[in-house]
């Protein structure tokens, strides 16, 4: 028997008479058997690899054989735009089976889900954070909502799995596997990563079933094209779009919200078609922009990250990155978008506008073609997402005695890794700062957690990440978006003005109170702001960026530009040597140390040096002393670092770092300092470093 004749024999007809396929895809065939045996599985495929369908058609069989009634299958997305693209999608394929798909997420209107819950889908499309919505609503009977919950699907699982988020779409899968009163059958679905394996095993958590990682060869072997171009601004980058690949439909990604309207603004006063996708345009705006796009030939989209994931935008010819991304898995995911049509091949063209970048994507190249991926790590000592679910967990029951927390949450494997005596101790903390009240032993939200947590039906509890101030953005009735309230900061009195959706807008008005701000077309160019923090480099790519700079090779796919830039940076960095870091000392008493070690390694060292000069600066490629009061002293301080082991060496961790934490007022400074401390180790690459040793150079004062 084939592995296609495994499935339903409706669905084997509809996949053949409806969809018109002659077969399935590797992935596909690999995954249906372990699907139907209620294995936990992650399936391992490019952007566009068949996942949905190689998790989704199994599913659809088992629930045909097994008589699956009411909501059995949660499929979940990272983000809302991508559970709009599949909804359409699964959707057609429910319907062709007599089973129905449904929607829910924070822009689904509350009559919608009002529906749901009285007659619920077979399959719902949502999100963790709207998981938890449906848990401790008064509106929602949880427990006859979830009870015939038996797989639940998880999309771009590498996005969750990698912070904090992953934590708490765990935790609710728990609950939910509660209510269920049976082990829920876990598949994710993720493009390439280091450790799937660790993946598959975070995946599964607490489950018992068996575990599989699903990574048949890739379909295509094409070498893919990849070029690097060094351009030296954006307004050039435009420059060099408008003139390449006319005819064709380029995808550009670009690395900052603020970048994306910029370069929007270029193109298209260069007569280019040209589309926005970010993360803060209204759903309304990116949808129009994204199905525009898609139907078109002719024409660019410039996107953040939100087109990494697996949004469908229809064919594309062509990848453009401007800069760099911070990881080999993002490249990945961005190629991944093309190559899908027959004939063609993956491609990706770097565009570079600052030197820092263009080494970065070099060194990810190194990376790639080595066959690196980083490996996915989950955020170690989750306790402040102890602290969330404890509340969750008293509104969902109306109060919850204290031993009880652990029935539900307690196996999941972020908090089972800490001992009993440590969680209890979260709810001891919380009980004591009033966030938590015992009434004869049943735990509710006390009256500091109201006041933290309580506006808005406790809304600040549905989601386990921070974020800043924003405002949205009118034009009469269409809403456009929404900016950063620093954007409408102005020197003086005159109107703000912005740049959203790739034009240009004047302030109206602006409701503070709603945090609404109202505007009208202009022909003056403004600038948007958005808040994002700068991403410390890993380890590994720092390393490969040294080696970049230290070797003689010249890599492949770079134009006549990035040569001659190539060669004129491995010249100031001449002085360089394999297996060494340097240490340079100025005439002014100033000194740098080149490491390439990580802007968190080298934070760690600055604290173990900062006897040593006046001001001390860490970066990703090096330490910058001001002032050094003795140059001897340095250099034995340096070397007895180096000479030592890492117990010593800890990142200082400020403000900045607890702000990322949300609930951490739920802790105790003891429990913050270490649950900051293990999430911020070096210990492993502090490991690798050590084994660099160190030279020293002397800058002499020219005559």
């Amino acid at each position: 028997m084939s592995e296609f004749d495994k499935l339903h024999p409706a669905l084997q007809h509809h996949i053949v008479n409806s969809l018109g396929w002659n077969g399935l895809r590797p992935l596909q065939e690999a995954t249906i058997q372990p699907v139907l045996d209620g294995e936990h599985a992650i399936l391992l495929a490019p952007t566009a690899g068949g996942k949905t369908e190689a998790a989704s058609f199994p599913v659809f069989s088992r629930m045909l054989s097994e008589s699956w009634e009411g909501l059995s299958v949660l499929y979940i997305c990272p983000i809302k735009a991508l559970l709009n693209n599949l909804d359409q999608r699964l959707s057609y394929y429910g319907h062709l089976l007599g089973r129905s798909v449904a929607l829910w997420h924070g822009d689904i209107s509350a009559s919608r889900k009002a529906k749901i819950v009285a007659s619920p889908p077979d399959i719902l499309l949502t999100t963790p954070e709207s998981l938890e919505v449906m848990l401790v609503s008064n509106k929602v009977d949880h427990q006859q909502l979830f009870a015939n919950v038996r797989t639940v699907i998880i999309d771009e699982v590498h996005a969750f799995a990698g912070d904090d988020r992953g934590w708490h779409l765990l935790s609710v899968l728990e609950r939910i596997s509660v209510l269920a009163g049976r082990e829920i059958q876990r598949l994710g679905l993720s493009a390439t990563v280091g450790n799937p394996d660790t993946l598959c095993d975070w995946l599964a958590g607490s489950c018992n079933a068996r575990r599989s990682v699903i990574n048949p060869p890739a379909e295509n072997n094409v070498i893919p094209d990849v070029q690097v171009d060094w351009v030296g601004s954006l307004k050039n980058a435009a420059v060099v779009i408008s003139r390449l690949h006319k005819g064709e439909k380029r995808l550009v990604f670009v690395d900052s919200r603020s970048k994306v309207e910029e370069l929007a603004v270029e193109l298209r006063c260069l007569g280019v078609a040209t589309y926005i996708s970010h993360s803060s345009l209204s759903l309304e705006e990116r949808r129009a922009a994204e199905e525009a796009f898609s139907q078109g030939n002719d024409c660019v989209i410039v996107s953040t990250s939100t087109l990494e994931l697996g949004i469908d935008v229809g064919d594309l010819d062509r990848v453009i990155q401007i800069d760099a991304p911070y990881t080999v898995a993002s490249f990945l995911q961005r190629i991944g978008r093309t190559g899908r049509r027959s004939g063609s091949s993956r491609n990706c063209l770097f565009l570079a506008t600052k030197e820092d970048a263009f080494l970065r994507a070099l060194a990810l190249l190194q990376l790639w073609r080595k066959g690196y991926v980083e490996p996915i790590e989950p955020p170690a000592r989750p306790m402040h997402i102890y602290a969330q679910q404890t509340m969750a967990l008293a509104l969902q029951q109306k109060g919850i005695i204290a031993a009880d927390v652990d029935q539900w949450v307690g196996r999941m494997p972020g908090f089972a890794g800490v001992t009993p005596d440590d969680r209890a101790g979260v709810i001891s903390y919380m009980l004591g700062a009033g966030i938590l009240h015992s009434d004869e032993g049943l735990i509710g939200i006390g009256k500091a957690g109201e006041r933290a947590f309580g506006e808005k039906n406790f809304m600040e509890l549905f989601s386990v990440f921070t974020t800043p101030p924003m405002v949205k953005v009118f034009w009469g009735k269409q809403e456009l978006g929404e900016v950063h309230q620093l954007t409408f900061a102005v020197r003086d009195n005159g109107p703000a003005l912005l740049t959203l959706g790739g034009r240009s807008w004047q302030t109206t008005y602006i409701d503070w109170p709603r945090k609404k701000a109202f505007v009208e077309p202009s022909e003056v160019r403004g600038k948007s702001q958005w808040v994002s923090d700068a991403q410390p480099l890993r380890y590994e790519l720092c390393r490969a960026i040294a080696d970049v700079l230290i070797s003689d090779l010249v890599p492949e796919g770079l134009s006549s530009r990035a040569q001659g830039l190539l060669a004129d940076l491995r010249d100031q960095y001449g002085w360089m040597e394999s297996g060494r870091s340097t240490l340079i000392f100025d005439a002014d008493g100033n000194a740098v140390w080149w490491n390439f070690a990580g802007k968190l390694l080298n934070s760690a060292m600055k604290d173990l040096l900062a006897d040593e000069a006046d001001k001390l600066i860490a970066d990703n490629e090096c330490m910058t002393f001001r002032h050094v009061y003795s140059a001897e002293a340095l250099v034995r301080a340096i070397r007895e670092i180096l000479a030592g082991d890492a117990h010593n060496l800890a990142v200082l961790l400020d403000e900045a770092f607890v702000q990322e934490l949300k609930f951490a007022e739920c802790l105790s400074q003891k429990e913050i300092d270490r649950e900051l401390g293990e999430r911020y180790s070096v210990d492993s690459d502090f490991k690798q470093f050590s084994r660099i040793s160190l030279a020293v150079l002397w800058v002499k004062e020219e005559a």
